[in-house]
C-alpha cells in the first residue's frame, strides 16, 4: 500500500469514527443537529466548550454522551457554592506511614471533564480551572502537574439572572473556544422523547457503553486540523473582522489575539468536518456566533444581532481554492 493510500485510509477511518460520534450525540439530544455539529467542531479544535441555557434542556445529557463516546478518563464536578479549589485540582495529604506529603489528584486529571453548573461555584473555585484550561496543567503548593494533552472541559451554566449563580470572569470565558445554547426541542422531538421513555428504546436508558473515538485517534485528528490550509486572504478577512469587534459600539471588550487564533482553529475544524483541506469564508461565518458570543460579554439574543452586524460590515474576500500536492496528515 502506498503512502497516499495509507493517508486516505486513515482519514476515512477518522471520518467514520467522528460520524459515529455524531450519531451518538444526535440520539442523546434529538432535533439539535446544528448544536451537535458545533460540539464536534469545538472538540476537534482542541478547545473547551461552554453550554448555557435553562435547566432541563439536555446540557448535561449531551456532555455525558460526548464523554461516553470518547475513550479515556472521564470525571465530573457538580459545582456548588461550598466547592473548594482543592476539590477540583487535588491536594497534598500527609502520609503518616512514610512521613511525607502525597498528592491526591482531583477530577481535572482526566481526558474529559464535565463541570456541571459551573457558575454556581464561587469565583475562587472557578479560577482553579483557569490554569488547567489555559495551560493543561495545575500547580499545587508550587509544584506543577501536567494534564492530558487532549484535556477537554465541557462546562454547563444556567443563565446569570437565576438564583445562586456567579458570573464567570472575562479571563476564564476567553479560555472557552465556544458557547452554545441548546434551546427547546420541537413538538415532534418531545413526542419522540416521551415515547422513548415509555418504550425504553433510548440509548441513555439501555446503558449503551463503549467509545467510538479513541483518545489517540482524537489527538491525530486534532493535529491534522492544525494543518488545514488557511489562505492569506482568509486570514486578512479574520483580522478585519476582529478589528471590527473592537470598534462596535455595543461591545465593551473586543476580540483578543487569542480569540482570533481560536476563531481560525474553529474554522479549520469546520473545514475538516466538511472533508476539505482548506478554509473558506463560509467556515469563518459558520463558527462566528459560538466563538464570539463567549467572549463579547453579550447575552445570546443580543450576540446574534451584534455578530451579524459585524459580519455584514466586512467585505467577504475572493479567493482561489488551494490545490496542494496532498492533503494535510
Amino acid at each position: 500500500m502506498s503512502l497516499t493510500e495509507i493517508i486516505l485510509d486513515s482519514r476515512t477511518s477518522d471520518l467514520r469514527a467522528v460520524e459515529q460520534l455524531r450519531g451518538r450525540l444526535n440520539e442523546a439530544l434529538r432535533g439539535k443537529s446544528d448544536v451537535v455539529d458545533m460540539v464536534l467542531v469545538c472538540l476537534l479544535a482542541n478547545g473547551h466548550l461552554l453550554l448555557e441555557d435553562k435547566p432541563g434542556l439536555g446540557k448535561t445529557t449531551l456532555a455525558k454522551a460526548l464523554a461516553d463516546g470518547i475513550g479515556g478518563r472521564f470525571s465530573r464536578v457538580q459545582c456548588t457554592p461550598d466547592l473548594l479549589p482543592g476539590d477540583v485540582t487535588g491536594f497534598n495529604i500527609y502520609n503518616q506511614k512514610i512521613h511525607e506529603f502525597e498528592f491526591r489528584e482531583g477530577p481535572v486529571f482526566a481526558d474529559v471533564l464535565l463541570a456541571d453548573e459551573i457558575n454556581r461555584a464561587t469565583p475562587r473555585t472557578q479560577s482553579a480551572l483557569l490554569e488547567a484550561m489555559a495551560e493543561r496543567q495545575v500547580t499545587v503548593d508550587t509544584r506543577r502537574y501536567p494534564l492530558s494533552a487532549q484535556f477537554f472541559v465541557i462546562a454547563t451554566q444556567n443563565p446569570v439572572d437565576q438564583h445562586g449563580t456567579y458570573p464567570l470572569p472575562e479571563a476564564q470565558l476567553d479560555r472557552f473556544a465556544m458557547k452554545l445554547s441548546v434551546g427547546y426541542p420541537s413538538h415532534a422531538d418531545e413526542m419522540q422523547m416521551l415515547q422513548d421513555a415509555v418504550e425504553k428504546t433510548d440509548t441513555r436508558m439501555t446503558g449503551e457503553k463503549g467509545f467510538v473515538l479513541s483518545v489517540e485517534q482524537l489527538a491525530g485528528i486534532q493535529q491534522t486540523v492544525r494543518r488545514i490550509s488557511v489562505a492569506s486572504s482568509i486570514q486578512d478577512y479574520l483580522v478585519r473582522l476582529g478589528r471590527e469587534t473592537r470598534q462596535h459600539p455595543s461591545i465593551s471588550l473586543g476580540l483578543s489575539p487569542r480569540g482570533l487564533l481560536t476563531w481560525q482553529r474553529a474554522a479549520q475544524s469546520r473545514a475538516w468536518l466538511a472533508d476539505r483541506h482548506f478554509v473558506t469564508p463560509d467556515d469563518i461565518y459558520d463558527v462566528a456566533l459560538p466563538v464570539l458570543s463567549v467572549r463579547m460579554g453579550l447575552e445570546m439574543n443580543d450576540a446574534t444581532t451584534v455578530i451579524q452586524e459585524i459580519l455584514d460590515a466586512v467585505e467577504v474576500p475572493e479567493y482561489a481554492v488551494p490545490q496542494p500536492s496532498e492533503r494535510p496528515r
